[in-house]
């Protein structure tokens, strides 16, 4: 049965959506914003934004039972594709030596302003 995940560790859905979901042991983490969960505001620069977007993915796996090693796929979605090599070396600094797989798109717009926005797809 599917479980819906929540928790106060990131921040809530901005729409109609949940944190992530849980079937058996796969967990599907819905896109995480760069939204400061202590401030509830959005930092300004790429690289603020990157790391609370990977902490705010962090918190809602630890609530799957799940960690970043346990992540099958990411999807990065960056409003800016000359921030790449900003947001990489933040986004490889989460993972160990084992990475994901991975898409990283150029976006026309993200919700709220923000800069970047990471999805993905783990295990329990």
């Amino acid at each position: 049965m599917k479980e819906v995940i929540a928790t106060k560790n990131a921040p809530g859905a901005v729409g109609p959506y949940v944190q992530a979901t849980k079937l058996n042991n796969l967990v599907l983490c819905s896109g995480q914003l760069g939204i400061d969960v202590a401030t509830g505001k959005m930092p300004e620069t790429v690289e603020e934004q990157a790391h609370c977007s990977m902490k705010n993915m962090g918190a809602i796996l630890a609530e799957a039972g799940s960690d970043y090693s346990k992540v099958l796929k990411t999807t990065s979605f960056l409003a800016d594709m000359n921030d790449f090599a900003k947001v990489n070396e933040i986004y490889k600094s989460y993972f160990g030596t084992e990475f994901p797989a991975r898409s990283c798109v150029q976006v026309a717009k993200l919700p709220l302003g923000g800069l970047v926005e990471v999805e993905c797809i783990a295990y329990a």
